[in-house]
């Protein structure tokens, strides 16, 4: 399989400069010479510059240990710990009805395929028990507790399995109820799940398959959206398209509207285009691949579906091109101070494409009844070591809202959890 892997990667390296290669010097120039356009978010006028304004570059980040006694960088009120060490790819955390604490160690290569479950039995915000939950999964992300069963969102589809409460493990064979479409070129393999407040729905992310389609909309089918189904796997229908990647979903806790954390295209220069958040509109259609921030042509797929591209929705708050902008959590809990309650917390992998490495921290979004009302503000930094040497300390992702009103960050790069408290 993994030789196998490997083909598909390098034949989508070269479908992907043959794509490439199909925007001639002269389209560069005509896309350049269109000019910046601006366009009206949640949180103001966004000025994005025209595409290719400069050029596409590969900066890829290199891990580095943490000296001695430092770790990132927290604002003042807020102390910042480690909650577990030593994991294979923390990628995400999900907290169940009993407050378990479940980490899916998976990664794009070599992946754990495992869940980890933390149980911090006394309430203390520290763990006692660290177990493993499940294993020989297909690179797990999503996960979700729902009556008497466990969901897994493997790569290639959702799996269901018998759960008892407090279960520390679970050796029972899981039932596939949704195949989801996997494989591909590398692009994506991420699928996470959430459920709405009653539990008669569950709600699926699956990326695309490529940057900008240029493998063919026959390897999009399913991919690039927001699946819906009901408990048991019947009942699909898509929820929301034309999203990129949209890793993270949430619900905005004073509206129970969806919210989700979009990864977008590459390959336009450094400032385009920029990631977002976003609330999610039932059938509603956010430009991917022939448009982005509304209207706005990708000249790659220019004069394509100009239908859909009339109605694409601007999303609601930018938070920075390139920065892989993958998880998103509303802060309901009432630990930290008031400014934070019901805003959002958006994880950010960090940059590939673009000249200066970006992201790699954690973003804080005020929100006021139910709306934003301010624009993305630091929160969790310190992970670049040497921006010029593109060195970095971790590479934050999944964000969690503990039950005791702590957030968590999954630094998959690092192996670590690290755990935010308030002063007291």
């Amino acid at each position: 399989m993994k030789n196998k892997a490997t083909l598909l990667t390098l034949i989508g390296l070269i479908s992907l400069s043959s794509c490439n290669g199909q925007v001639s010097k002269k389209e560069k120039e005509q896309a350049r010479a269109q000019g910046s356009t601006t366009v009206q978010t949640a949180v103001g006028e966004l000025t994005l510059p025209a595409p290719y304004a400069t050029e596409s570059v590969t900066k890829r980040s290199g891990m580095t240990d943490w000296p001695d006694g430092q770790g990132p960088k927290v604002p003042a009120g807020f102390t910042v710990t480690k909650f577990a060490t030593d994991l294979e790819n923390p990628r995400n955390t999900y907290i169940g009805p009993n407050g378990d604490i479940f980490v899916a160690e998976s990664n794009t290569h070599s992946s754990a395929d495992r869940i980890t479950v933390f149980r911090d039995k006394d309430k203390d915000g520290t763990y006692e028990t660290r177990n493993v939950f499940l294993e020989n999964l297909n690179q797990p992300y999503g996960m979700l507790i729902l009556k008497d069963y466990f969901y897994v969102a493997n790569t290639d589809g959702l799996y269901r399995f018998p759960y008892k409460k407090d279960a520390l493990k679970i050796d029972a064979e899981g039932k596939k109820i949704v195949s989801l479409p996997a494989g591909g070129y590398n692009h994506h393999w991420t699928r996470n799940l959430l459920a709405n407040a009653d539990g008669s729905k569950i709600y699926i992310s699956v990326g695309s398959a490529s940057n900008v389609g240029e493998y063919g909309m026959d390897e999009e089918i399913r991919r690039a959206n927001i699946l819906e189904i009901n408990p048991d796997g019947s009942g699909e229908r898509v929820y929301a398209s034309g999203l990129r990647n949209p890793v993270g979903m949430d619900w905005n806790p004073a509206n129970n509207e969806l919210w989700s954390a979009v990864n977008e295209r590459d390959e336009l220069g450094d400032e385009l285009v920029p990631d977002y958040i976003t609330s999610v509109k039932e059938g509603g259609f956010y430009g991917w691949p022939y448009s982005y921030f509304g209207q706005i042509e990708d000249p790659r797929m220019k004069g394509k579906k100009p239908e859909l591209v009339k109605k694409a929705i601007v999303p609601d708050v930018p938070v920075g091109s390139h920065t892989a902008s993958l998880g998103i959590a509303f802060y309901d809990k009432d630990a930290f101070p008031a400014r934070y309650k019901n805003g959002a917390f958006v994880g950010q992998h960090g940059s590939w494409n673009r000249s200066n490495l970006v992201g790699y921290k954690v973003l804080f979004v005020p929100f006021e009844n139910g709306k934003p009302s301010g624009k993305p503000e630091d929160f969790l930094t310190g992970f670049i070591a040497d921006r010029k040497k593109a060195q970095v300390y971790g590479r934050p992702v999944a964000v969690t809202v503990m039950n005791d009103g702590s957030l968590l960050v999954n630094d998959d790069a690092g192996n670590t959890i690290w755990k935010i408290t308030a002063d007291k």
